[in-house]
């Protein structure tokens, strides 16, 4: 049975109290519509400065349904909707409750080229190159970002920031297991892997892999086997997508294509509208106890002293990285004065020194 999509206005506050949210079902403001199941989803990538891209949307939970469900079908992280959605069972969510959707997002910071995964997201972008015209002049018209929910390194086996390349393209990966991995499988599960793991059904890198020019090339981009893993630090190191994503970004991208790998909780952008954006993700733990612990984000005290320096309040910039909801949060609206004051002291790097740095 195919899943319902519903819509928000693009004003849809951050934060939605429950008893609205449950009100809201019979509202007008949203509506259902089926839907095949999604991949990867392409945004038009602004052309005005802007780094704010998508819409917010919601799905209204049907018997049986679950967050991983929903999660695949709308090509989402299973730890983006848990963030989006606090105190939803994952597994057993009540039908008829909303669940929202982080498909409005804020680009990464430029340059925006190649492959760009950021860590504290989850997420891994590919920014296409501009289509050439007839006398060899390039354009940004039509251009799109592709966006792709990722399962990357786990406690213990953190994927590596690193500004690298694609060094090869494997359609039907082979896999030889390091000998750190061979013993992990024998100690904790029981398995003695092969030296190598052949091409097919039981190879965890699934049916294509980029292999990546850092280090020695122990790093891939790669599918899997699994139905569950997307969005979730779950794998060795490498980055994981689903099946199908991979198999079209395989089709898209050359060796040589740039890759740069950043973790980076905190967004922010200034919109040509003068609207001030945050997106703010749960950053990422380093150690056991640190996985069941809430890790805050320290504010930037450059941006503190923006809004110090234009007189606006740096409580809802605050808030925003306490929620930390995945999704781009207001925090601030300047007016043509403000703004052009924001960029102007942006361009002359503002001292920060006499702001004081706080904790939350």
């Amino acid at each position: 049975m195919p899943l319902g999509r519903g819509f928000i206005s693009s004003r849809l506050p951050s934060v939605i109290n429950k008893k609205v949210a449950s009100l809201g079902l019979a509202c007008a403001m949203l509506w259902a519509l089926a839907v095949p199941t999604a991949f990867a989803t392409p945004y038009p990538l602004p052309t005005d400065g802007s780094r704010l891209v998508g819409y917010p949307e919601a799905h209204i939970v049907k018997e049986g349904e679950h967050l991983e469900a929903i999660a695949k079908h709308y090509d989402v992280g299973f730890l983006a909707l848990l963030a989006l959605n606090p105190g939803m069972d994952p597994y057993l969510p009540e039908p008829g409750a909303l669940v929202r959707l982080p498909n409005q997002l804020l680009l990464p910071s430029p340059p925006h080229s190649g492959i760009v995964i950021n860590l504290a997201e989850l997420r891994l972008y590919y920014f296409p190159e501009p289509a050439a015209r007839a006398g060899g002049e390039t354009t940004d018209a039509q251009r799109a970002v592709h966006v792709f929910p990722i399962g990357i390194g786990r406690v213990g086996r953190e994927t590596p920031t690193m500004n690298t390349y694609i060094s090869q393209k494997r359609e039907h990966p082979t896999w030889t297991p390091p000998q750190s991995i061979r013993e992990e499988y024998k100690k904790q599960r029981g398995i003695i892997l092969p030296d190598v793991v052949p091409a097919g059904p039981n190879n965890p890198l699934g049916e294509h892999a980029l292999r990546l020019g850092f280090g020695n090339g122990e790093y891939l981009i790669h599918g899997t086997n699994k139905s569950f893993g997307i969005g979730l630090r779950v794998s060795a190191g490498c980055i994981r997508l689903r099946p199908d994503d991979v198999a079209w970004l395989f089709e898209q991208v050359d060796v040589h294509t740039p890759v740069r790998v950043i973790n980076q909780p905190a967004k922010l952008s200034v919109e040509p509208d003068g609207r001030v954006m945050v997106e703010a993700h749960r950053p990422l733990s380093k150690n056991e106890k640190e996985t069941k612990a809430r890790l805050s984000i320290e504010p930037d005290p450059q941006v503190l002293a923006m809004l110090a320096r234009l007189e606006l309040s740096p409580q809802r910039y605050r808030a925003a990285l306490s929620v930390q909801e995945g999704v781009p949060i207001e925090i601030a609206t300047l007016t043509p004065a403000q703004l052009k004051a924001w960029q102007r002291l942006e361009r002359a790097d503002v001292d920060v020194k006499p702001v004081r740095r706080t904790k939350e």
